[in-house]
């Protein structure tokens, strides 16, 4: 009996998606029932392909640990998201680890697409515009990264140096309880056990990065995405700001978004905001869009940048021409 192609390279495509796949979910994702699946399977067998069969209640088939398959084979959907995705995470500053790893790893996958889907590919890619500007990359290099991401996944303690932004330098210690990329950066968040303190680390300033003995465990839902954006909010800066404004915090946070204020609920319907801000000339023109009653408690010269702002404004709604 014939075997459909598509289908036996589908069956592939999944097993190489990693785990131990159940007979009945493959049948129901194939739309074959349990007995086409196992002689598919069989098929892959028999070109040297390594499925192995696993027993008992949570059986079924995976791949070989280790087993690699080439070549790549991409459908037009899944050729088009892949080089999108470095497209779009090399402008936004994500990607950039060893060189030029992401303008290599896109011609290499161009170079065997079919030539059909290769022109579909570079017209999008050709004819293609962002409205969002390039961002500087400050990525890690790829040791450090995988480095940090086991850490967190197997939860050990790691040692490294770190060059802080005056260009100082040390040697620290960190339980990394996540990992997390923001606006073109990446951090680690977690605990320096020397001192019993929450830090976050730039993985761009993190060299020779080493796992420790032991493990650790991180607090339960613990948020390293929330952890970084307020330590970056209550960062050191020139200025702190505190305003008091009356609205939701999903209105304040339009407007002042994580990475810049902290936003706590007061009474009624006020929240209380701060900001660690190097300039303050910024903060009138966010005040007055988000169009609500505010107080400033400091500084003072907020209040009066706010105040030449109002006079401004005033003097262009009257003026006629």
């Amino acid at each position: 009996m014939a075997r459909p192609t598509a289908q036996v390279l589908t069956l592939l495509e999944l097993l190489q998606s990693g785990g131990v796949r159940r007979a009945a979910e493959l049948a129901d994702r194939l739309g074959v029932d349990e007995r086409t699946v196992r002689r598919y399977v069989e098929h892959l067998v028999e070109l040297d392909i390594p499925v192995e069969s696993v027993r008992g209640r949570y059986g079924g088939f995976r791949l070989a640990r280790g087993y690699r398959v080439p070549p790549l084979m991409f459908s037009d959907d899944e050729a088009l998201a892949v080089l999108l995705g470095l497209v779009a995470g090399r402008r936004a500053g994500l990607i950039g680890m060893t060189g030029a790893a992401d303008e290599t790893a896109a011609a290499k996958i161009r170079r065997v697409l079919p030539q059909r889907l290769g022109r579909r590919v570079e017209s999008v890619l050709e004819t293609l515009s962002f409205t969002a500007t390039e961002r500087a990359p400050a990525t890690p290099d790829t040791a450090t990264l995988l480095a940090v991401a086991d850490a967190v996944r197997h939860r050990r303690p790691l040692t490294f140096r770190y060059t802080a932004g005056n260009g100082q330098r040390t040697e620290r210690t960190l339980h990394p309880y996540g990992l997390v990329a923001h606006s073109g950066r990446w951090y680690a968040r977690g605990t320096d056990p020397a001192i019993g303190e929450e830090r976050t680390f730039r993985l761009d300033r993190m060299t020779d990065v080493r796992p420790l003995p032991g493990t650790f465990d991180p607090p339960p839902g613990y948020d390293p995405a929330e952890e970084v954006l307020t330590g970056l909010a209550r960062a050191e800066y020139r200025h702190r700001v505190r305003l008091r404004i009356q609205a939701t915090a999903e209105r304040i946070r339009a407007r002042f978004p994580a990475a810049l204020a902290v936003v706590t609920a007061a009474e009624d319907s006020w929240h209380d905001v701060e900001i660690r801000a190097e300039r303050l000339d910024w903060i009138p023109g966010a005040l007055a869009a988000l169009d609500c009653p505010f107080v400033i408690e400091e500084p003072a010269e907020l209040r009066a940048l706010v105040t030449a702002l109002a006079t401004r404004l005033a003097a262009h709604a009257a003026a006629v021409r």
